[in-house]
C-alpha cells in the first residue's frame, strides 16, 4: 500500500504533470488567453463524449449518493471484453495515468529503474523520481524512435525494471515498429516488465506497427495501457486501463484508488456499447484533418514528423518559447517546449475550423 511519504510523491508527480505537462507554457506567458481561444496544446480529441455517454451520466448522477460497489466487477469485465480478456486482467483507473502510476509503484524501486526513450510522456519518470526510484532516460534516435536494444541493455545492467514505450509516442507522434517490439519482448531480461502505452493507437494507420495486446494474450511480461480520454472524447471524465496477466495486475491493485466515479463508469459502458463503428467514424474524420494539415505544412516548407496520433510535431526553425506566446496572443494555444526539440511545435489535431484558425495564426507569426 502507499505510505504517507509515497502518497506525497504521487501528489508531487501529479502536480508536476498537470502544472507543467498540460498547460505550463500558458501559465508562464503572463498572457490572458483571448476569448474564443482554440486549445490545441493538450492532445484532447475535438469531439466530446457521444450522446449515449452523456445520457448515461445524466441517469447515473441522480444516484451519486451511493458507492455502487457491487456494480464494478461487471464494469471491469465490460472493459476487459474490449480486448477479449478476463476482468482480473485489467486495472481501471483515472485515465491511463493512474494505471501508469500503479505500474511505477509495483515494478520500480531505487534498484529497479524506470527506463524509457526521451522525450516521451513525462508522468512515469516524474513519479519514479519523486519516489526516489531509479530513472534512465535514453535519447531518441535520429529518426525519433526509442532504441529498444539500449532499453533492454539498461534493464539487463540493472537486473530488472520497467521499460516504457509510448506507441505512438508523445510528443513525436511516430510509432515503434512491430519488429522492434517483437525483439524487445523476446529479449526481456528476467524481472523486467515492458509497458506499452497505446493511448493514441486508435489513430494509427501504419502497417509498420501493431498493437502489443497480443503479448498480453500470450502471457508475456507485457502490460498495455489504453485510455478513454482520446478518441472517446472523455479526457475530463478520467477513465483508462492497463491490461496484463492477472498476476501482474494483482501486483498493481494495492496502489490504485478504490474505483473511478459511478457516472464515469456508466459513460464508459455506454460508449463501449456503441461498438467499433463509432470509433471508426471518429478516426476517419480526424485522420482526414491530420492529412490536410500535413499537406499544408509541406506547402509551407515546414517539415513534420510522420504522425500516427491525434497530434503532430513539426520544425519551425525558431524557438517554441518565442512562438507559443505569439500564437496565444492570436487565440491559438499550442504545445509547450519538449527539449531537446526546442525548435519544434507539437500541435493537437482539432476540428477543421480550429485548424483553419491555427493556419492563419501560424502564417502570420512565422511569415510563411
Amino acid at each position: 500500500m502507499l505510505t504517507r511519504r509515497g502518497f506525497a510523491g504521487v501528489l508531487a508527480a501529479g502536480f508536476t504533470e498537470f502544472a507543467f505537462a498540460q498547460r505550463s507554457n500558458i501559465d508562464s506567458m503572463n498572457i490572458r488567453a483571448p476569448k474564443g481561444t482554440v486549445w490545441l496544446n493538450a492532445n484532447e480529441f475535438p469531439e466530446g463524449p457521444p450522446p449515449a455517454a452523456l445520457e448515461a451520466i445524466t441517469r447515473a448522477a441522480v444516484q451519486a449518493n451511493r458507492y455502487h460497489f457491487t456494480e464494478y466487477p461487471a464494469f471491469y469485465q465490460s472493459v476487459a471484453n474490449i480486448e477479449n480478456l478476463k476482468g482480473d486482467q485489467v486495472l481501471v483507473g483515472a485515465g491511463s495515468t493512474e494505471a501508469l502510476h500503479c505500474a511505477v509503484e509495483a515494478f520500480t524501486s531505487p534498484a529497479r529503474p524506470f527506463i524509457c526513450g526521451w522525450p516521451t510522456f513525462e508522468s512515469g519518470p516524474e513519479l519514479a523520481a519523486a519516489q526516489g526510484h531509479a530513472v534512465v532516460k535514453l535519447p531518441l534516435t535520429s529518426d525519433y524512435h526509442s532504441d529498444v536494444h539500449q532499453l533492454i541493455a539498461e534493464a539487463k545492467k540493472a537486473g530488472g525494471g520497467l521499460i516504457y514505450i509510448c506507441n505512438p509516442n508523445n510528443p513525436t507522434g511516430n510509432v515503434a515498429s512491430k519488429q522492434d517490439l517483437a525483439w524487445a519482448v523476446r529479449n526481456l531480461p528476467s524481472d523486467t516488465i515492458l509497458l506499452i502505452d497505446e493511448a493514441y493507437f486508435h489513430f494509427n494507420t501504419s502497417s509498420e506497427t501493431e498493437s502489443s495486446m497480443k503479448y498480453v494474450h500470450d502471457g508475456k511480461n507485457v502490460l498495455v495501457m489504453r485510455t478513454f480520454s482520446k478518441i472517446y472524447g472523455m479526457a475530463g471524465l478520467r477513465a483508462g486501463y492497463v491490461a496484463g496477466r492477472s498476476d501482474l495486475v494483482a501486483k498493481m491493485v494495492p496502489f490504485r484508488n478504490l474505483f473511478i466515479s459511478g457516472p464515469t463508469a456508466k459513460a464508459v459502458v455506454a460508449a463501449i456499447d456503441l461498438g467499433p463503428g463509432f470509433l471508426e467514424e471518429r478516426r476517419a474524420r480526424l485522420i482526414h484533418t491530420r492529412e490536410d494539415l500535413v499537406a499544408w505544412l509541406n506547402r509551407k516548407n515546414l517539415k513534420s514528423i510522420e504522425s500516427q496520433a491525434n497530434f503532430l510535431m513539426f520544425d519551425m526553425g525558431r524557438d517554441i518559447k518565442t512562438v507559443a506566446p505569439a500564437m496565444l496572443a492570436k487565440g491559438v494555444a499550442v504545445g509547450r517546449a519538449f527539449p531537446p526539440y526546442d525548435n519544434m511545435m507539437r500541435i493537437t489535431i482539432g476540428t477543421d475550423a480550429e485548424m483553419a484558425k491555427f493556419k492563419t495564426a501560424l502564417s502570420q507569426v512565422l511569415s510563411v
